[in-house]
């Protein structure tokens, strides 16, 4: 029997399969590559220790599938407040007492089974949690998005690299600088897509006015130009937030960027090479990307702009899930998955364009937008406000598009992320706008 020829509740439970295989397969990866002491050790007060990570995707899965789903009582219940990302700040983890490596990982090891065996049992219908496999997806992206964090504490640990990848294939496009997106309504959001999160909920319509966008992330090469031309001691260029956060953080340059005489250096996992100038910047915070368009000329764009580029499709006035359609990610669309261990090439994914001919909108780099983190018209919190709405306000920035180190299910047109303002550990870049003068 073919997958197409498969009832829909057994391939719905064969993708869930997959996706948590491929979530704990990737887990492994990023914690099996380094010594027990590496796990237990905090390499940045902005992040958790990688053992802390590990016995909370575990945890995470217990509590969401075996004991709301499936009915269970706690396995451990006394370790329950140890994994609450809400009890315990980043800078505190390490003085709590942890499962140490082997137990988090028996622990882990121990929920998937059993979350395995209740998967095969489950209708996938019923309630909301069930429907669609909802939770099950939930816990999918809970672990890849865990699997993403961790890969930002691997890049800030020091030591020798633990973690290899192919670096992505060169691209030699020559390309518009910039494209117009027509002006008018489209579709923001979503009432579809079975595994959205509830701020990417519900669809409403947009009227975004005409305004051009970078047909590609702003690279390296272009930021080195901001930076040789004083952009970072000129305050003209900095919103008075961004330049006193400049100022007191003493901002010079991206994070993990250094100079060596005339040539620009990073530090990328473990290993200190040259800049790569074809590349998107990466690792700047939105302070630092709204300076760049302000000295450029340009803005940031709207997070309702980056998703009209990103998702419409003029010729039939719908919204698709992807740049390129509806298609899950392929390797021809996007630099997505971990598979490689820094950006593409700017220009690079020519399959995964936009109807607007906008390129790497998904993948590569996370992309800062103009938008505080808001609650769409009609936003209902579900299925806890934890998730989404306890972070809705002007102290959060929305970034969108997803990175290298962000699994395709996790990834999609709709997806939003954010942060503070300030944030620079982060896979983040951007790409700017500008609007379009009307006569």
């Amino acid at each position: 029997m073919t997958h197409t020829e498969l009832p829909s509740a057994e391939a719905l439970r064969e993708r869930i399969a997959t996706e948590l295989l491929t979530a704990r397969d990737r887990t492994a990866g990023l914690t099996d590559c380094v010594a027990d002491h590496e796990l237990t050790a905090q390499h940045s007060p902005l992040m958790s220790p990688l053992v802390w990570d590990l016995a909370h995707i575990g945890n995470q899965e217990e509590l969401w599938l075996l004991r709301n789903v499936g009915g269970r009582d706690p396995m451990h219940p006394e370790i329950d407040p140890l994994y609450d990302a809400f009890e315990h700040p980043r800078s505190e983890r390490p003085s709590l007492p942890l499962l140490p490596p082997d137990q988090a990982r028996a622990y882990a090891y121990e929920v998937r089974g059993r979350v395995l065996d209740l998967l095969a049992a489950s209708p996938l219908e019923g309630t909301p949690l069930l429907r669609d496999g909802f939770a099950f997806g939930l816990i999918a992206q809970h672990e890849q998005q865990h699997d993403e964090t961790m890969l930002i504490t691997h890049q800030l640990r020091r030591g020798a690299a633990a973690l290899v990848a192919p670096a992505p294939d060169p691209c030699t496009a020559e390309l518009p600088a910039e494209v117009l997106i027509p002006g008018g309504p489209f579709t923001m959001g979503t009432d579809t897509e079975p595994w959205a999160l509830d701020n990417e909920r519900p669809a409403h319509q947009v009227d975004v006015p005409a305004f051009r966008l970078d047909t590609t992330p702003v690279s390296n090469a272009a930021y080195q130009r901001f930076i040789a031309d004083g952009g970072y001691q000129d305050s003209r260029w900095w919103t008075p937030e961004g330049w006193e956060h400049r100022c007191r953080a003493e901002l010079t340059a991206p994070l993990f960027w250094s100079r060596d005489g005339g040539q620009w250096l990073r530090r990328r996992f473990g290993t200190v090479e040259p800049v790569p100038g074809e590349e998107p910047v990466l690792h700047v915070s939105w302070y630092e990307a709204d300076a760049y368009a302000r000295w450029a000329g340009r803005r940031l764009p709207t997070e309702a702009e980056w998703e009209k580029a990103a998702r419409h499709d003029p010729a039939t006035g719908r919204s698709r899930r992807y740049p390129w359609g509806d298609a899950e990610p392929g390797p021809e669309h996007a630099n997505l998955g971990q598979r490689h261990l820094q950006p593409a090439p700017v220009g690079s994914y020519p399959a995964g364009g936009s109807p607007y001919g906008v390129r790497q909108l998904m993948g590569d780099v996370w992309e800062w937008t103009a938008s505080d983190f808001r609650p769409y018209p009609g936003f209902r919190a579900w299925p806890y406000r934890e998730y989404s709405e306890v972070f809705f306000g002007p102290e959060y920035k929305v970034l969108r598009g997803g990175c290298f180190a962000v699994a395709p299910v996790a990834c999609r047109g709709t997806f939003r992320n954010w942060d503070y303002p300030i944030r620079r550990q982060i896979f983040a870049g951007f790409r700017t706008a500008r609007t379009v003068d009307v006569d």
